[in-house]
């Protein structure tokens, strides 16, 4: 324990000049202040890379950035209710350039949380993504004699997505990344990436401009570094070529079963 804060302490000394830098109006990396407890260790992790980042929860800052991270720990209620007392969900809603939400941030892009927090109605998300936040399945993982929440190194499949976003260029099928969560996105048509523990889910899921990873990139060692360098080289010009791109390939594929279904 006392080593872990002597190493805390070690690197908010030695990134206290770099933090200067990070901070100043030149970053095009801009990672949400949401409130949350994971800021540091995310803004690290990008620094880490090179980036010059800055976390704000300025409207003007947020909106001229390159691209955006939107973090995030704990419960969906408390960080969607942060949001909303900050003034930053239409704003998050109309981003066009890359957006990437991570753990809960990624949560936070679905339409609905069951995690209801106490309270009695689920949780209202961004509904940037189409889809629903739900509690890994209990009865699965009490059969399989797997504890919740999911917390560990575990592995990730990108074969199974039509066409391997740029988020995970260069990962391989199989690659370990560090989860900690109890509550999902099932696998849909917006998934980017799966992983299984008890039943398959949605590690990562994405839409448009806006991609999430259920995982901690900033805890998964080079495979989450390259992750990271990943998003730092896209810009919305180049999401908006790989959209079309993709949206190309779909039409063909399509193209091309309506005609085999004509021969028929």
């Amino acid at each position: 324990m006392q080593q872990d804060s002597q190493l805390t302490a070690g690197r908010q000394l030695t990134t206290s000049q770099q933090l200067t830098a990070n901070e100043s109006s030149d970053a095009e990396t801009v990672i949400i202040d949401t409130g949350c407890a994971n800021l540091s260790s995310v803004r690290f992790a990008f620094e880490r890379l090179g980036a010059k980042v800055l976390v704000t929860d300025d409207k003007a800052k947020i909106k001229a950035a390159k691209r955006v991270v939107l973090p995030g720990v704990g419960t969906a209620g408390v960080a969607m209710a942060s949001l909303h007392e900050k003034g930053l969900v239409e704003l998050i809603q109309g981003l066009t350039q890359p957006v990437l939400g991570v753990c809960l941030g990624m949560q936070m892009l679905a339409a609905i949380s069951k995690e209801r927090g106490g309270k009695s109605q689920d949780c209202e998300c961004l509904g940037i993504i189409p889809t629903d936040i739900c509690e890994l399945d209990t009865q699965l993982l009490k059969a399989e004699g797997l504890p919740l929440p999911h917390m560990g190194w575990n592995q990730l499949n990108v074969s199974n997505s039509p066409n391997v976003h740029p988020l995970f260029a260069g990962i391989e099928d199989g690659s370990y990344v560090y989860f900690v969560h109890s509550y999902r996105a099932p696998l849909s048509e917006f998934t980017l990436a799966e992983c299984t523990y008890g039943e398959g889910f949605s590690a990562a899921i994405g839409k448009g401009n806006f991609m999430g990873v259920q995982f901690h990139p900033e805890k998964s060692a080079a495979v989450g570094a390259q992750i990271l360098r990943n998003f730092l080289q896209m810009d919305e010009l180049q999401m908006n070529k790989a959209l079309m791109n993709k949206a190309l390939r779909s039409n063909s594929a399509d193209g091309q079963t309506g005609a085999n279904k004509t021969d028929q």
